[in-house]
């Protein structure tokens, strides 16, 4: 037993050790690119035909032009392919020959049946594509590796680094090899190197343009760190105030050797090399085992807590999430598509944390959701969100992508929906002009049918709890897409209704009997989408009316003008024609209809979407608006119909918290 613990323990050693020095016999892969957008080949086919040709040519040729590059191209259109290899500087030609064989094995792993693909490890890339991409830039994906300490003089830094890299982006395009490393210096800074490289095929004009595009990322992914790495497929930097090889990341253990410094000399040279040698190896030694052991804990630590994140996403029975390992994604992946979660990527700041836009290796757009790390509330809506919205599939819902439970990060991916969402075009006096009658009309349907999915033909009955104009998203078509599913509640395809005593959700839009006594069902969702209704007909937002004004809310102001027959004197001046005024005003009373006091009297998502589809079906007259609250504390009394001081009522009428904006709105306040 002690002999195999002392075995395992110099095994441990001799794989830190292995991992600190400078050697090439590991190599690492740095880029890949498998365009999501690419078409596949099919087995048998001639492009696989000439693919299987290409790859080992590819490898053979690039070995015998070790200092330059090889590309060519094979076969006939429709099944021509276009291939380029090259070893990276200073490489072997056995550690390239090595390095390329192993790419050609992982394309077919990372890529099966790409027709384009793009590998890059150290000392080789390989790349092959279905159309010719020879001498010409790709910054389709990137790659950063930043240093984790900063330096203390920032501004001094950052111009010192703009400099260099500058100057070695021009050295480099000029260069043959186009490779540049050099360093800069200044009294008040110690020693700046850098590297500067594209691949040799790049006419100096792409070389430069594709390190200018890297250079742009260092503000984003690497602002003020010490030191960074960053890669397109055709080029890279690097940068650090230690010095480094610049064939390797590995860093340098002292900067080189002047070529004007002299030997060592004397008797005593040999003692000397000989202790400094011994001194060398122990420090070596202790170093590789504390290393080991810091590693160790570090990864029993991350592992446990990877673990506690995922049970917390399964917690509560969902065993969909166990299996569904396509929705977790890699923190790395998200880093480097939102360019480290970089402000110049930020859409806007939810209740929980902030949105950022990015742009998935395959040219995919997304928006992540970065729940904050102090929201206890944020964790049990995260969870509730992911295992929900991953059963979700509609056309006016927005596509849950993933999820990335890695480093105490909350991440939820979701497609990028470009117009943002309803309110910044419906509140807006700039932006509304562009919602005509037939967008707006068609919003409300689309909002409609997206909601009778949830309610009657999901898997699972979904209550929302959250409708509003900020929760709708709308894309390039300007379509709708209800997004927030942070507060929904699942039901059983038998069950109708529910209670609560932790009543969330947004002023203005919560039923009356979810407000004041925690009930929510099918109909509350309606309630909501009357409101939602209100708005889109009329252009008024539900809680913007003034002190000065008669009314106190939307649904006071809809219902005095209906009761004195004033109906058209609400809408929007967008809809002229007699049609449009017609769609409008029954857009009104269906808005009405959704807002009753009694659920029972709501009419369902399923006769609500026949309402809009049908003129033949009749509506029934409303009632008064079921319960309103203003700012100014009033509120309407069913028996009386007129209005009351609330203040005075014993009967609560507030809920008991109110969550104005949640983690899942893609484009938050």
């Amino acid at each position: 037993m002690l002999v195999s613990k002392r075995f395992a323990a110099v095994s441990v050693c001799i794989f830190f050790l292995s991992l600190t020095l400078p050697a090439r016999a590991q190599e690492e892969q740095i880029l890949t690119n498998c365009p999501a957008n690419s078409e596949n080949y099919t087995s048998g086919s001639q492009y696989e035909t000439n693919l299987k040709a290409l790859l080992p040519s590819l490898a053979s040729n690039a070995i015998r032009n070790i200092d330059t590059y090889y590309n060519t191209s094979i076969g006939r259109d429709p099944d021509r392919l276009y291939g380029y290899a090259q070893c990276m500087s200073a490489a072997t030609v056995k550690s390239c020959s090595a390095c390329l064989n192993k790419s050609i094995t992982d394309m077919g792993e990372l890529c099966p049946k790409r027709k384009t693909a793009t590998i890059r490890y150290y000392s080789c890339i390989i790349r092959y594509s279905d159309a010719n991409f020879f001498s010409k830039s790709d910054s389709d994906v990137i790659e950063f590796i930043p240093n984790t300490a900063n330096t203390t003089q920032p501004a001094l830094f950052n111009r010192l680094l703009s400099s260099l890299m500058k100057n070695l982006a021009e050295a480099a395009a000029a260069n043959s090899s186009r490779l540049a490393w050099g360093r800069a210096s200044n009294n008040d800074l110690s020693h700046l190197y850098g590297l500067a490289q594209c691949t040799r095929d790049l006419p100096p004009n792409e070389c430069s343009s594709c390190l200018s595009g890297t250079i742009s990322y260092i503000p984003s992914c690497c602002d003020s760190k010490i030191g960074a790495q960053i890669y397109f497929p055709t080029c890279s930097i690097r940068y650090d105030i230690t010095s480094f090889d610049p064939v390797s990341r590995l860093p340098l253990l002292s900067p080189p050797a002047s070529p004007s410094s002299p030997p060592n000399s004397g008797s005593n040279g040999g003692g000397s090399n000989k202790r400094r040698t011994v001194i060398i190896l122990a420090i070596c030694v202790v170093s590789v085992a504390l290393a080991a052991g810091i590693s160790t804990i570090l990864c029993i630590y991350l592992s446990r807590r990877k673990k506690e994140w995922k049970n917390m996403l399964v917690d509560g029975g969902e065993e969909e999430m166990r299996n569904s390992e396509s929705l977790l994604f890699d923190i790395g992946t998200l880093r480097a598509a939102t360019h480290n979660f970089s402000d110049t990527n930020k859409l806007g700041q939810g209740g929980f944390g902030p949105v950022y836009k990015g742009k998935l290796p395959d040219g995919q757009e997304i928006a992540v959701k970065r729940l904050l790390t102090s929201s206890s509330q944020g964790i049990r809506e995260f969870r509730n969100e992911v295992v929900l919205v991953a059963k979700l599939q509609h056309r006016n819902l927005v596509k849950l992508l993933g999820c990335c439970i890695e480093e105490q990060e909350k991440l939820l991916v979701y497609e990028y929906v470009p117009n943002h969402s309803l309110d910044k075009f419906l509140f807006d006096p700039t932006n509304r002009g562009l919602l005509d009658w037939s967008t707006r009309y068609k919003i409300i349907g689309g909002i409609a049918r997206g909601l009778l999915y949830l309610h009657e033909d999901s898997r699972l009955r979904i209550i929302h709890r959250d409708l509003k104009a900020s929760n709708i998203l709308l894309d390039r078509n300007m379509d709708p897409k209800i997004s927030d599913f942070g507060l929904a509640k699942l039901f059983g395809r038998d069950e109708t209704q529910g209670n609560t005593s932790r009543i969330a959700g947004t002023f203005g839009y919560m039923s009356p009997e979810y407000a004041m006594q925690g009930h929510y069902s099918t109909k509350s969702d309606v309630y909501s989408f009357g409101v939602l209704v209100l708005e889109i007909v009329t252009g008024r937002k539900n809680s913007g009316f003034t002190a000065s004004e008669p009314s106190i809310d939307l649904l006071s102001y809809t219902w005095r003008y209906w009761k004195e027959g004033r109906v058209l004197d609400l809408m929007d001046q967008s809809h002229g024609e007699d049609n449009q005024r017609n769609e409008a005003l029954r857009c009104i009373h269906l808005g009405l209809l959704c807002v009753q006091e009694d659920p029972a009297k709501r009419p369902l998502m399923s006769t609500v979407v026949l309402m809009l589809s049908s003129y033949s079906k009749t509506l029934p007259v409303p009632s008064p608006p079921a319960f309103i609250i203003g700012r100014s504390g009033k509120s309407w009394d069913k028996n009386s119909r007129s209005w009351t001081d609330s203040s005075q009522s014993t009967q609560k009428t507030t809920p008991d918290s109110i969550n104005e904006v949640t983690i899942s709105e893609l484009d938050p306040r």
